[in-house]
């Protein structure tokens, strides 16, 4: 079985450099990149216009994230900045600067409160962002540079990559790692939850995404089909699909049901950074897209209505 994704417009050069993250809420997309400043574009409007520029980063930033009411984000600059954003009716205003030492790769909880993140030394954290930041989580990693992290949605779990190719995941009632996952063996440069928990997926160098069962850290499937390092997850809201960017500039759509490939985008022969899916709107599906060309491409399902 295949699918249809059909491309719905862009927003284009919209960064003077790779844009490295997006991240989506239920009418705007921000995306970070090698500049300064954040970018908000409106997924309401057919032109996906510019709505506003968020100036905060000296030399660029690599991950911004939100949560699910699309009320808070957080991004982190190159220069180790970390910088909490509020939004009001639609405009994003900066909340606070913070100082968390060696952060790297962040996740926020649904409702916006914690703060998971990865630490260049080889740690894993997490902070309670309405106590001042308060650490409530210290995992060690084994040394190893963590590159990516996410919240599964209800918050049970916190799942780590490395560069040294392990998968961590740790359970946030508990403090402990439940069981231990078989690695990668290469660098593992993305991680993300189903919506509903059960499943994790991780990819990274080795070009294959593997699928864990979160109840009992079994491999349950490995997904392959890129031909380059693979930087970027998500799930489907639905939980039915899996999309990938790679550095090989394909965007892959992978049914989980089937474990197959339904979909392929080529559009761009350049590096995709980041992909997201968008909220659902009305009856159909959509994900946008960024990376080395500098724009954001949107697609959405192929349907009758």
């Amino acid at each position: 079985m295949s699918k249809q994704y059909l491309s719905y417009g862009s927003a284009d050069n919209t960064h003077p450099t790779d844009i490295f993250a997006l991240a989506a809420t239920d009418k705007q997309i921000l995306s970070a990149s090698g500049s300064n400043a954040l970018q908000v574009h409106s997924t309401a409007d057919p032109d996906f216009p510019l709505v506003q520029t968020l100036e905060a980063h000296r030399v660029g930033c690599h991950h911004v994230v939100t949560d699910a009411k699309g009320s808070r984000a957080v991004s982190v600059g190159f220069a180790g900045e970390v910088v909490i954003w509020e939004s009001h009716d639609g405009r994003w205003s900066k909340a606070k600067d913070v100082a968390l030492a060696n952060l790297w790769a962040v996740a926020l909880s649904a409702d916006g409160q914690y703060l998971a993140g990865t630490t260049q030394n080889g740690h894993l954290k997490v902070w309670d962002l309405n106590a001042n930041e308060e650490e409530i989580r210290d995992h060690e990693t084994k040394g190893s540079f963590g590159t990516c992290i996410d919240l599964s949605q209800d918050g049970r779990f916190i799942a780590s990559g490395h560069e040294n190719g392990s998968v961590y995941l740790f359970s946030t009632d508990t403090g402990r790692m439940p069981f231990s996952l078989s690695g990668l063996v290469k660098p593992v440069r993305c991680v993300a939850f189903s919506p509903g928990g059960k499943f994790l997926a991780a990819a990274g160098d080795s070009r294959v995404i593997v699928l864990y069962d979160t109840s009992s850290g079994e491999q349950v499937a490995s997904l392959t089909g890129h031909a380059a390092w693979i930087l970027s997850l998500s799930w489907s809201n639905t939980g039915e699909y899996l999309l990938s960017g790679s550095f090989d500039g394909k965007v892959k759509v992978w049914s989980i049901d089937t474990r197959s490939c339904v979909a392929t985008h080529s559009e761009t022969e350049r590096t995709i950074w980041s992909v997201t899916w968008l909220p659902k709107i009305g009856k159909w599906e959509g994900f946008a897209t960024a990376g080395a060309n500098r724009s954001i491409s949107f697609y959405r399902e192929a349907t009758g209505g």
